[in-house]
């Protein structure tokens, strides 16, 4: 659903008294609106996407999985998510993002917590799938929605600290995750992996339902605003926009090389962002921490790392309007990381390898999305947006997998972490020969 305003004669003479000032003001009360909500929202669904991880802890030895099964089940919610993501932004664009949102939400709460049904390979799997067919679109379609009330000026810092909810859900959801299935084992007959997956799909359940009575479509709608207000915010929003990309056919967004070219980056920003998220409790174990209680507050270490590093790197790539380096270098920071990790064997000296990784990967990855839609506009920006997000979260699918059979191959996770540093080095690199005329501003 698009956000334009038509501003009347009435708002103009308002407008006219714009200063900086005002600017700055506006822009800060459409961010203590919209953004700590989002933020919250995907928190939730991030806790629903990756407690598998913590719930491999036990559920592979209650259930006798394997860890290629595992990482198969890990993976496979993003053929899910592959499939729908598309369509689903472009809905969210012509039906508005509080009903698509809400809609969402609550599919995908209801699909998490049917987990604790999960007896064998073949339900794990389907039940991933479905995860992710009900939660496609809402990390673009949240993505999108942002560029309904910021220009591309001000949106790596509305990007970073909504992707704060990554580090956050980790910062939190670690040791709740932990306590959970420390805490509740074998209450009312249940292991602690399927409280796990029951208690922790409850928030995005509430949510779903507060998105409809909170979240406004856009600028017209907006009843907390002043005409003045809506007047400048769809005026920057609408200039921006002029200097976009709308593809007049689907021949032509197929077409358009720089789309594969921002796919093919993220697919390796997101490999190894999955990589980190569904293998850090057990890189934790495996470095000597035994009580899911303690990896659970043990994996909140690296993530309160990028959650200082997130709006940092956000705030410079603003300020000095420069997209590539604030990109390509987090990478680069986060393969340090990876390819340290083997090399290292004790508990401490895990953490602090982890967290260069998560403060790098974190940060690239919500410093990605400042070059799409720097690009894109209009219907075209719903589609890109969704398409690049798509193709690229297919590495959700093989970092899992390769991961998880590479590990079983070798009975080591060095290979593993050797196959993500590689591939994430590859990414940064592709960073380079995006335009930079085409994204700094």
């Amino acid at each position: 659903m698009k956000s334009t305003y038509a501003a009347s004669p009435a708002t103009d003479a308002a407008a006219d008294s714009d200063s900086p000032t005002f600017e700055a003001r506006t822009y800060a009360k459409v961010s203590r609106r919209i953004i700590p909500f989002l933020m919250l929202c995907y928190l939730g669904a991030y806790l629903d996407r990756v407690n598998v991880g913590f719930a491999k802890l036990q559920m592979l030895s209650d259930l006798r999985f394997s860890e290629t099964i595992y990482g198969m089940g890990a993976g496979v919610f993003f053929l899910g998510y592959f499939l729908f993501e598309v369509p689903s932004n472009v809905i969210l664009h012509k039906v508005g993002a509080r009903k698509w949102l809400a809609r969402i939400m609550l599919t995908w709460a209801v699909i998490s917590a049917s987990f604790i049904f999960v007896k064998s390979p073949t339900a794990f799997y389907a039940l991933r799938f479905l995860l992710g067919v009900a939660e496609a679109g809402f990390a673009p379609g949240v993505i999108l929605y942002l560029t309904y009330w910021y220009p591309s000026a001000r949106r790596a810092k509305a990007l970073s600290i909504f992707f704060m909810a990554i580090p956050l859900a980790g910062i939190l959801g670690g040791p709740m995750s932990g306590w959970i299935m420390h805490s509740l084992q074998g209450v009312m007959a249940l292991t602690g992996w399927k409280w796990l997956f029951l208690l922790e799909a409850l928030p995005s359940l509430v949510l779903g339902v507060v998105i409809l009575l909170y979240l406004d479509d856009g600028i017209a709608s907006a009843k907390w605003l002043t005409e003045a207000e809506k007047h400048l915010l769809a005026r920057n929003v609408a200039g921006d926009n002029a200097h976009k990309t709308a593809h007049a056919s689907i021949k032509a967004f197929i077409g358009d090389r720089r789309l594969w070219l921002l796919a093919a980056i993220y697919f390796c920003v997101v490999l190894g962002q999955y990589g980190l998220t569904f293998w850090l409790p057990t890189i934790i174990r495996k470095a000597g921490v035994s009580d899911p209680l303690w990896v659970g507050l043990f994996t909140a270490i690296p993530y309160l790392c990028a959650i200082v590093a997130l709006p940092l790197v956000g705030m410079s790539a603003d300020r000095l309007r420069e997209r590539r380096l604030h990109l390509a270098v987090p990478m680069l920071v986060s393969v340090a990381g990876f390819a340290a990790l083997p090399l290292l064997g004790s508990v401490g000296a895990s953490i602090v390898c982890l967290s260069i990784a998560s403060a790098g990967i974190l940060a690239a990855s919500s410093q990605f999305w400042s070059l799409p839609t720097a690009l894109l506009g209009g219907v075209s920006a719903a589609a890109g947006i969704a398409a690049v997000n798509c193709f690229a979260n297919l590495a959700g699918f093989f970092s899992p997998a390769i991961v998880g059979w590479l590990n079983d191959l070798t009975g080591k996770s060095t290979a593993g972490l050797i196959f993500i540093s590689l591939t994430v080095t590859l990414g940064a690199l592709l960073v380079f020969l995006v335009p930079a005329k085409s994204v700094n501003r």
